[in-house]
């Protein structure tokens, strides 16, 4: 793809930075809808059951009846990876196999200790898909090839095409036993984050899409659907500002 794909997104961002600074309410409630609805779908899409309002109170440290304690966990686990993204943004970090794998060690926290941060010990299959992830005896080897990629070549694409293809391409080594999606969809964000764009959320509507459009990418190596579906969900996350901020697109 070229820049010029990506036009309107620029053009999009460009408008919101003319905006800076924003009021500091309006950057409160932009974040907490943010977190909310993040961790809400991301949740989502691997099976969790709280619903939206569930996951609010939640977050709010209200145990919800009827609820496994895992999917609590889930919820206050991914608001902890959220700030801990946010953090390594304010802080300029580059990325490395390290914060992947501390990222992935949040997400996992209280619900599977002997899996977070660890690169997995067995071989796996993801249920629906066509595309076999690697033998677990490659996985470390995938990682560094994947972190050299981004530091000699992925800084010469769009921000956001740059985003998606690190989402697609660790997803395919599936280095961890559990928690691949959320962290890559953290990884996403973290890469969107860097370059000013706002944080996407992938909305459990669109999971079946989203599987396929990643199934195909990993299979064939046409990323074509997975980079619309990234691209619209970008649009899209610049609608909560314009409404904050009472503005029409």
């Amino acid at each position: 793809m070229t820049l010029r794909d990506f036009a309107d997104l620029d053009a999009l961002k460009n408008r919101l930075d003319g905006l800076h600074p924003l009021p500091p309410a309006a950057l409160r409630n932009l974040h907490e809808e943010l977190v909310l609805r993040w961790t809400y779908h991301s949740n989502a899409i691997e099976g969790n059951t709280l619903t939206l309002m569930e996951t609010k109170v939640v977050l709010e440290g209200i145990t919800v009846g009827g609820k496994l304690l895992r999917e609590h966990f889930e919820a206050i686990n991914h608001r902890d990876a959220i700030l801990y993204v946010q953090d390594v943004v304010r802080r300029a970090e580059p990325l490395t196999e390290w914060q992947i794998r501390n990222l992935h060690r949040l997400v996992l926290k209280q619900s599977d200790d002997d899996n977070a941060g660890r690169y997995r010990q067995l071989n796996v299959t993801i249920a629906g898909a066509r595309h076999v992830p690697p033998d677990m005896l490659v996985v470390p080897e995938q990682m560094v090839a994947l972190l050299n990629w981004y530091d000699t070549q992925a800084g010469q694409m769009h921000p956001v095409e740059r985003a998606a293809r690190l989402h697609v391409d660790f997803v395919k080594i599936h280095p961890f036993v559990d928690g691949n999606g959320r962290t890559a969809r953290l990884l996403l964000n973290l890469e969107l984050l860097k370059a000013g764009f706002p944080a996407i959320v992938l909305p459990v509507e669109k999971r079946l899409a989203y599987y396929e459009a990643l199934d195909k990418a990993h299979v064939t190596g046409d990323v074509v659907d997975f980079m619309a579906l990234v691209t619209d969900c970008v649009r899209e996350g610049f609608a909560p500002y314009w409404h904050v901020l009472g503005l029409t697109v």
